[in-house]
This record gives C-alpha cells, structure tokens and sequence, in this order.
C-alpha cells in the first residue's frame, strides 16, 4: 500500500471533526497482518476534552451482527443448527407465525404461508422490520415499535424482559410479508440470538464469551461495560446539521445508554460494545478464514461462503429497491457482501464483507487483498456515511 497516500486519512478526519460532522472517530487499516496505520481525531467525551484514543469503548449497535452471524455458523458447523430449520423447531411460539400486508394499525393479520427459517434470519428475509416509521405502514411494523419503546423503558427500569421474551414477543407480531419473499432489515438478528440460547442451553452472552472473545483475547467487548472501564466509554452525540454537537442520552433499540449494568434482553442485533483493538481481532479471524494468532473459531470452508454467499435472484431486486444506498452489494449472514464493485457508492473489492452500526462504527474484511479496515465513532444516525465512504475511498485508492 501507498502509505504517503494512507497518510491523507489524517486530514480526512481531522477535518470532519473540526466541521462538526462528528465528535470523535479511529480508524485502524491492516494488510498481511500487520498493521499499516492508525488514525484518530476529536474526543470521546467533548465536555471534558477526552480524546477519542485507543482504548475508548464504543457501543457497536448493528456491528453487532456479525458476531452473531459467526455465532451461528459456529452452532451450524457442529450440525446443531440447519439453515432450513424452521424456526419453530427452537422456539414453538414461532409456529403461529402470521403476516399482515394491510397498511395502518387495523390491518387484519392471516397465517402466513410458510413457517419462519433459520436462513431467513440470517438473511433478512424474515419480515420483521424495526418499526414503523410511518402511519402507512403494516399492523406489525406499529407494533414493533411498540416493542422498542417497551423495550427501551425496561432496559432502564425493571430490566426483566429477556433475549428469549423478546423472540417470543416478535413471534406474536404479525411479520410484514411472507417469510422468503423480500428483503426487510430489522430484528431478525435479536431472534438468532435466543435461538443460539435455546440450542446451546447458554445465555447468549456466555456462548459469545466461550466460544469467541475469550478465544480471540477480546477482554472489552460485552454487552456493558464494567464500572472500572466506564472512563473509557465514548458519549454517543447528534451532530447532523455541522453547527452543533448535543449529547444523546436516550436508550435506542432496548440498548441502555449508560451500558452501566447487565441487560437482561442481549440483542443479537445492537447489544455490543468494543474497543477498535478487541473488533480487530475478530475481523482478523475472518480475513484469516476463521483463524486467529492459531485459535480456529470457523472452518476456512465456512469464511469463504460467508463472503460469496448472495441473495436469491428475486430477493436481490427486492434489496436493490430497498436498499439503494448499497449498490453494487447483496446482504447475507447479517453481513453486506460486495459482489458488483463497478456499482459500490466507494471504492470497493470483489467479495469483501462486513457491516456498520446506526452511531458509524464500521468494519470491512477483504480476503482477496488480505485487509482488514476497522473504524469506530458515536454519531447518531450514521452507518456507512460520507466519512465512512471517504476513508474507503482514500484507503482502496492506496492499493
């Protein structure tokens, strides 16, 4: 790589902090292993002038999935979990799936067509969304919402409702399309996580643990953040009109924002949080087909579907419609997948994969070119945004 060309990353960075486009971001590129450059700007914490370094927590939201992708395969290379299961056969709550395409809360729900499968959790082609974000919009999708706010005052309060409930909570909410025939990004990951409680006999939290961070040595990735860590935790900030930047203080998704305490609803979805060290080493298994520093946690057979897996042909369609800001990718494992790189809104790899989070925390994972970007921050309403596709842009440019 082009390390005078890297080196731009700097000003890339730098600049959007002091434009009030973001408080505080890192960025770790590696390549063959080894790292090519770290960068940082702003602060983790504005009022108290607290650099946004190394060592700074930051809650993962939908960067999550992946982990639970992982997770999953691990149960499915043992043979414990199939991608046709229903998944009923887990959770019987399940097998009372019904769908509502009527628009607006008095819509009347049927039983759907086919059951529910493990693929299409994987997969986002189960019909549970994350609410509705309009008055129009099917019966489930209100109540799903519904969900969400009774979700985020319990997290807060009484912290009683588990992953599990949740799960059985969504299975009595009617899904809006038949489970296989779109594509709907949403909660899918949130049930994957009680199925992997139900068939390990684990809470979600341990099988993670077990099975992947204690493993891989990643000591700061959990669902909260102990009181003796609680210094390193990054404030999540709104800083959407350059002018301002106000602290956001409120729960999202059933996610406490303090991350002070245990929950007991661990999203498979958003529940995450990590330090851009401890993603590193997960991302470096995958790029290094399921190995780490000698820990195998997937078979190399696994990482290679992961990152050529796509979406059936009509289900494809129905993403691009969907999902017009990822051109040029398919969704697969809770994961994109670049499969078009001619059609990406940035520089891109054939088969490169990975995901974002909803506060911009984003990794990528190229097995092709062996490079692994990680980049973390707390801007609400991010994901893969201007920033993010300007740091692609300047690191694929130094190949």
């Amino acid at each position: 790589m082009d390390t005078n060309h890297l080196s731009k990353l700097q000003s890339v960075f730098s600049d959007s902090v002091d434009a009030n486009k973001v408080a505080g971001v890192n960025c770790l590129v590696y390549k063959d292993n080894k790292e090519i450059g770290y960068w940082q700007a702003g602060c983790r914490d504005v009022e108290n002038n607290l650099p946004f370094d190394r060592d700074t927590i930051c809650r993962l939201f939908s960067m999550t999935k992946p982990v639970t992708a992982v997770a999953a395969w691990i149960l499915i290379e043992q043979g414990k979990i199939d991608l046709a299961d229903e998944v009923g056969k887990y959770i019987p709550e399940f097998w009372n799936l019904q769908v509502c395409y009527e628009k607006g809360r008095n819509g009347k729900p049927q039983k759907a067509g086919r059951n529910l499968t493990v693929q299409d959790l994987l997969n986002m082609t189960s019909g549970y969304t994350y609410g509705a974000w309009w008055e129009g919009a099917p019966l489930g999708e209100h109540l799903t919402s519904d969900l969400i706010v009774q979700l985020n005052e319990d997290v807060c309060k009484e912290n009683k409702i588990s992953t599990l409930d949740v799960a059985k909570k969504l299975a009595a909410i009617p899904v809006s399309f038949e489970p296989g025939t779109n594509y709907a990004y949403g909660l899918s990951a949130d049930i994957m996580g009680a199925v992997i409680e139900v068939v390990s006999g684990m809470k979600f939290s341990d099988f993670l643990k077990k099975n992947i961070f204690e493993p891989l040595g990643m000591n700061d990735t959990d669902f909260y953040v102990p009181e003796e860590k609680r210094d390193r935790l990054a404030k999540a900030y709104i800083c959407d009109d350059g002018k301002s930047i106000k602290e956001f203080k409120s729960p999202n998704l059933g996610i406490q924002y303090k991350m002070d305490h245990a929950p007991s609803f661990e999203s498979g979805g958003a529940g995450l949080c990590s330090t851009i060290d401890d993603y590193l080493k997960f991302a470096l298994m995958l790029v290094n087909k399921g190995e780490y520093k000698g820990v195998r946690i997937l078979q190399k057979r696994t990482v290679e579907y992961l990152a050529s897996a796509r979406l059936r042909d009509d289900l494809q369609q129905k993403f691009n419609q969907n999902m017009e800001n990822w051109s040029g990718h398919t969704y697969c494992n809770f994961m994109r997948i670049a499969f078009e790189p001619g059609k990406c809104k940035y520089l891109a790899e054939q088969d490169e994969f990975g995901w974002d989070g909803w506060l911009g925390p984003f990794v990528n994972i190229d097995i092709k070119n062996n490079i692994v970007i990680v980049m973390l921050m707390q801007k609400t309403n991010a994901g893969t945004w201007e920033l993010t596709r300007k740091m692609k842009n300047v690191v694929y440019s130094s190949l």
